[in-house]
């Protein structure tokens, strides 16, 4: 009888190159997935393993079943059936479904709903049907504003929070942690996911993407220079050597599957962080090669007044304002337990031709809009 890897998230950006990679490494999966508008999860699932069929060129191996559920549901919503199908045929879980919502006190709604519910929701499954090897997706952002080094073996050190988004996952970490009847715990955290590093493929834009999508907002409003270059006439308040923790999505699925399947790499956590981090420089140099501006500048880490913005530069940190806690600077990550297990699988810069990649995909795509709007019209 053929053992399934019982995965959630798997219609996310990382959950979709999970799909791949675990099918590609002859791993079955079951993919749990939530019914969207008119869309069945079963459509849902073929529309990802469609997806990847069309960039490989071939046909992927349909070892994978669909399992309609949610992880917000007691149960996680799962039929009778399919629990019983659950408890026979899936001996470990990988739970990486989670909200990117960073900011909501309420705990009956996101990100509280889905990242510590549901992860109570899955502990419940787990011993209820009897998985005892959970892989659980959390995040390098569970140090919270820690100035020293964040350690791998570490999670409760008495740190502050820059959002909900950190403490809910720490919340939940400390959650999969207290389990005392799963018997094999991994631990993922990853950093700041962006596109692949090959492609500039994504299927969302947060983060470093509402950076990127400014100058393409503002581009038709800035007055030109001599040479009709856009005039961005922007301040920030940084040095330029800040660190930015980006790792690509594809490193980020890779070596996640290269955990999973090779068992003498269970039973640890591991920092999915950058070896080489990129500087806010890098970005704004790739961003101003792409789209051809001048006028930005790097001020210092003075505080700018909100009185003394003009309105490129109001508009500007009102998009970012989310991530500011972030922008001075960024914490330092150990990566011991990672570089021991994967030598092999260097992450790969997230360098200027990388950030170019990822800007070109994402005006192809018009941010996402494009496929918004093909799902719609399939819908309708």
């Amino acid at each position: 009888m053929r053992s399934y890897c019982l995965l959630t998230g798997g219609t996310g950006l990382v959950g979709r190159y999970l799909v791949r990679d675990l099918l590609m490494h002859e791993e079955a999966v079951a993919v749990l997935i939530r019914s969207r508008g008119d869309e069945s999860p079963a459509h849902r699932l073929e529309q990802v393993l469609a997806h990847w069929d069309r960039e490989l060129g071939r046909n992927l191996p349909r070892r994978v079943r669909c399992l309609e559920g949610d992880v917000t549901l007691p149960g996680l919503g799962l039929s009778n059936d399919d629990r019983r199908w659950v408890a026979t045929h899936c001996p470990r879980m990988l739970h990486n479904a989670a909200s990117l919502d960073f900011h909501g006190k309420d705990r009956t709604r996101d990100p509280w709903l889905s990242n510590y519910t549901g992860t109570e929701n899955v502990l419940d499954l787990c011993r209820l049907v009897g998985i005892r090897e959970l892989h659980y997706v959390s995040t390098a952002y569970v140090c919270g504003k820690r100035e020293e080094l964040a350690r791998e073996n570490e999670l409760e050190c008495g740190q502050e929070f820059r959002n909900d988004y950190e403490e809910c996952k720490y919340e939940a970490e400390k959650l999969v942690r207290a389990a005392d009847f799963i018997e094999n715990l991994t631990v993922y955290r990853p950093a700041i996911i962006t596109g692949d590093s090959l492609t500039g493929y994504t299927s969302t834009y947060h983060g470093l993407y509402s950076y990127l999508h400014f100058p393409h907002l503002v581009m038709p409003y800035l007055e030109r220079d001599d040479e009709d270059r856009p005039i961005a006439p922007i301040r920030l308040n940084l040095t330029g050597n800040e660190r930015r923790n980006l790792v690509p999505v594809d490193w980020v699925s890779a070596v996640m599957t290269k955990l999973l399947i090779n068992p003498r790499h269970h039973g640890k956590t591991y920092h999915l962080t950058p070896t080489v981090p990129t500087t806010a420089r890098t970005i704004e140099q790739a961003m101003r090669n792409y789209y051809n501006y001048v006028g930005v500048s790097f001020a210092g880490h003075e505080p700018l007044k909100s009185s003394d913005l003009n309105d490129v530069e109001t508009g500007f940190y009102e998009q970012v304002a989310r991530y500011q806690p972030y922008w001075s600077q960024e914490p330092r990550f150990d990566r011991h337990n990672l570089e021991h297990a994967v030598p092999d699988l260097p992450c790969p810069p997230i360098d200027q031709a990388g950030l170019r990649r990822m800007l070109e995909f994402a005006v192809r795509d018009n941010w996402g809009k494009k496929r918004r709007i093909r799902r719609k019209a399939k819908v309708s």
